[in-house]
């Protein structure tokens, strides 16, 4: 994921249009789309216990829950992007503690908070749950 895959905000400062809030769409995206963060708010949290990925050395499923939190500065995170960027783990295989910091990069990289942090908890395997915990300043 880099800068240049990301659709650029207009030159009057304006997010990129948000296409799939109010859209039909039946898969998953590869990154979250943003709107102007309203005055005063001074942060934003998200969690679900629906993610789901599969570990890179078993090929087993792992399913685990997340919490982001942010503090904005110019843009939020629209939720249905967010559950459709959720979703593209389903099928990749990664570490618990590489998909905390591929969500935060995402999330730096796209909304561009002052503040990112995201917390995965690993469902336990073998009687051992896994937290990881991915900042960004």
């Amino acid at each position: 994921m880099s800068e240049s895959d990301l659709p650029e905000p207009s030159s009057t400062g304006e997010p990129p249009s948000l296409t799939i809030l109010g859209s039909t769409v039946r898969h998953a995206v590869d990154h979250v789309e943003v709107f102007p963060a309203p005055a005063h708010v001074t942060e934003v949290r998200f969690s679900t216990d629906e993610v789901a990925s599969v570990c890179p050395v078993t090929g087993q499923p792992d399913l685990s829950s997340v919490e982001i939190s942010y503090v904005p500065a110019e843009w939020c995170v629209e939720s249905k992007s967010l559950k459709l960027y959720l979703w593209r783990f389903r099928d990749q295989q990664v570490f618990a503690e590489a998909l905390a910091a591929e969500i935060a990069g995402e999330i730096m990289l796209t909304a561009a908070p002052n503040r990112v942090t995201v917390r995965i908890t690993q469902r336990p395997r073998g009687g051992i749950t896994l937290t990881a915990l991915a900042e960004l300043p």
